[in-house]
Order: structure tokens, then sequence, then C-alpha cells
């Protein structure tokens, strides 16, 4: 009865047989992907290997629309179409294949991108900010690939594509130059590396530590919180200064006394200095100067070096020697200086004198 309905070139018994087919492969896939995912999942939770990770989350990444596809297409086999629709159903199905394929092979890029990036921050932050760039490149050369797999499939001549897209090119350079100039720039900062990820940098006014390198922006955490986003190429162009890669603080700093002071305590006082500067291990003494005569003060200019980066350790080692010269100077009786100032008066004029003179 069923074979003698027939519906597109086809019997009715062969398209429950198509339709069948094309079920059976779906819900079968669909179970498969479910049980696979779940087993593998908690296996995974179990191990310290990465691969069992990565072939979980390919798992879950598996599009339904996919799955579909390839349940349509083998369904169709049982089925005689015309040679116009089998192509078109051939090529929906190459589309949607291609398109599942870049999703795996990018996510798997980015997969070992986090993994690495977890694994050698601490240790090598110049390496994972280029495997960060180098990942990126990766993605948009396998959705190309994709690309130009999927044009040819359709019967489009890729050669000349390619060459109309070189004259094209031009034109479309110049119209995004300036992100061509950050993607560039990007590349400089990866290969040049004038700072990495983690390092503590500061341009101009701002300062924060490198939290991203992107293709056309570098994000930075300010000591206040928010986020610093500067364009590369502006990066590029702007003295920065990287604290991270600093090995020894140089630490100039002045103080002043009063000019009551006497002469013998002077001369005492680059000594005291040198011994409060000395009193830590990480401190350096390089010099300590009776610099100038100020408008208020007697000034002493003071230079040493702190072998550490670390902007607390600088601050701890700077309280303390501030904390030793104060002892010091209240112990010999040495005045700080402060602003002030000195009126000198004269006795008003006698009576009957002339003031003006």
């Amino acid at each position: 009865m069923f074979s003698k309905i027939v519906i597109y070139q086809n019997s009715l018994q062969e398209w429950l047989i198509g339709i069948g087919i094309m079920v059976l492969i779906y819900m079968s896939v669909s179970v498969t992907k479910r049980i696979l995912y779940k087993k593998l999942a908690a296996f995974a939770a179990r191990t310290v290997t990465v691969w069992d990770d990565l072939l979980v989350e390919l798992i879950e990444r598996l599009n339904v629309v996919f799955i579909f596809a390839v349940a349509v297409y083998f369904g169709s086999l049982k089925l005689t179409l015309p040679d116009e629709t089998a192509g078109i159903l051939g090529h929906v199905v190459g589309i949607i294949t291609l398109i599942q394929i870049g999703i795996l092979a990018s996510h798997a890029v980015t997969f070992w991108v986090a993994r690495f990036r977890k694994r050698k921050l601490g240790s090598n932050a110049g390496a994972v900010t280029t495997l960060t760039s180098v990942g990126f490149v990766l993605r948009m050369f396998i959705w190309i690939l994709l690309l130009l797999n999927g044009l040819d499939n359709l019967g489009i001549n890729i050669t000349t594509l390619i060459a109309g897209l070189g004259i094209s090119g031009i034109a479309v350079a110049l119209a995004i130059q300036n992100i061509l100039g950050d993607l560039f720039a990007s590349f400089s900062i990866v290969l040049d590396k004038p700072f990495v990820i983690d390092d503590f940098i500061v341009i101009d006014d701002y300062m924060g530590t490198v939290e991203h390198v992107g293709l056309k922006t570098t994000r930075l955490r300010s000591l206040s919180g928010e986020q610093l986003i500067f364009s590369n190429t502006d990066l590029l162009k702007s003295r920065i200064r990287n604290y991270k890669r600093m090995v020894d603080r140089r630490v100039v700093f002045t103080l002043g006394v009063v000019y009551q002071t006497a002469y013998e305590k002077l001369q005492k006082i680059p000594d005291m200095i040198k011994q409060a500067i000395e009193a830590n291990s990480l401190a350096r003494f390089d010099r300590a100067h009776f610099k100038s005569y100020g408008d208020y003060a007697l000034v002493f200019e003071v230079v040493y070096w702190i072998q550490s980066p670390d902007y607390t350790v600088y601050m701890d080692i700077q309280q303390a020697v501030n904390l030793d010269i104060f002892k010091q100077f209240a112990d010999a009786g040495i005045e700080f200086a402060y602003p002030t100032q000195l009126l000198y008066t004269q006795p008003l004029a006698q009576a009957g004198e002339n003031p003006a003179g």
C-alpha cells in the first residue's frame, strides 16, 4: 500500500524509512552525547590530565543543528532526490559541518591558551602574552581556511576571489588604517615585550597592572580598582615606565633643620642618616650632604638604594628610616625646620620728625 503512494519521486514507504533513519540517527547521537558527557565529566573530575577535560568540553559543544543536519543527510541517502535538491542539501550540510569543525577547533585553541596562561602566568608572563596573540591568529587562520574550503565546495573560484580581494584590500586597508595600526602595534608589543601581562606600568599620569594585551587595546587595572584601556598605537607612542622590571629602587629625599642648629650638630647629621639607612638589610646607603641654604631651613639631600622593586617594601623602609632619624634628632636636640616668617620692625619716628626723611 505504502509503495503505491509516490511523493516527490519516492514512495511513501521510502519516505518513512528515510525519516525513520533520520530520527534514529538524531536520537542515537543525542543520547550518546549526553551519556558520554556525563561519564567523561565524572571521569575527568578524578584525573589530573587535561586531555579528558578538553574532550568533555568538545562533546558539550556538539551543536544540535549539526546533529540534525547529519541525521537529515544520512536519511536522505535512502531517497531518490533530484540532482539539484541533493546538491543543495549536500552544500547546506557541508557548511554546517565546517562551522561545527570551526567551533571545535577554535575552542581547542582557546582551551590550550587558557591552560598555558594559568600554568605560566606567574613564571613566564612574556610567553603568556605572546601565546594569547598567537592563539587569536590561529583561530582567525582556522576560520579563514574553513571559509575558503566552504566557498570552494560551493563552486566559487578561490584563485579569482583571492586576486580580487588583493585589489580591493588596498582600499579597505586605507579605510581601516587606524585599526590596522593598532593590530601591528599589538604584534610589536608581543614580539618586543616592553611589558607583559602582570607587569605594573606607568603611562603619563596613569598607572596599573597589565591584565590583557589585545589586538586593538591593552587593559590595565589601576590601583584604585577601575580598568584603564589604551589603544596599542597610543601606548607605543608614550613613555612607559615598567616597575615590574625594576631591580633596585633609587630613593632621593630631603630634610631641613632650623638655621639655629649648631655647627657641630650639622656635621653629625650625615652620619646619623647613614646609620638610620644601614639599619635596614635591604637598603644600601649612597650619600647624604648639606645641600643648600633654603628659605627657612638648612637643606640636606639623601640618596640610597633599596634592593627590591616592591613598592610596599620601599614604603616600609622609608618609614623606618624616617622614624630612626626623628629619634636621633630628638636625642641630639636637633630641630626640624618648618615654614616660618620673621618680621623685622623699626620703632616709630619721634614726634616732630619727618618719617619720609
